[in-house]
């Protein structure tokens, strides 16, 4: 840990409401992923088809790494 007072100055930057709307913003991503999921899940079984949970996580997993390596 740094004791520096350049260290001291730089904590805290964020307020704790930004924190908790990132946080919310993040809840909601994660709720329309799951309800995406599970009609596309419901539709792959009324169809007969493959599950289409392992397609949506490769997509993700696939943007990500795209994004990352600024291919996007």
């Amino acid at each position: 840990m740094c004791l520096e007072a350049g260290y001291l100055n730089m904590r805290a930057k964020l307020d704790a409401e930004t924190l908790l709307q990132i946080i919310l913003v993040l809840i909601i991503v994660w709720l329309v992923l799951a309800v995406i999921d599970a009609t596309l899940g419901l539709i792959g079984t009324v169809l007969g088809l493959f599950p289409f949970t392992n397609i949506i996580g490769l997509l993700i997993a696939a943007l990500i790494v795209l994004w990352l390596l600024d291919r996007i």
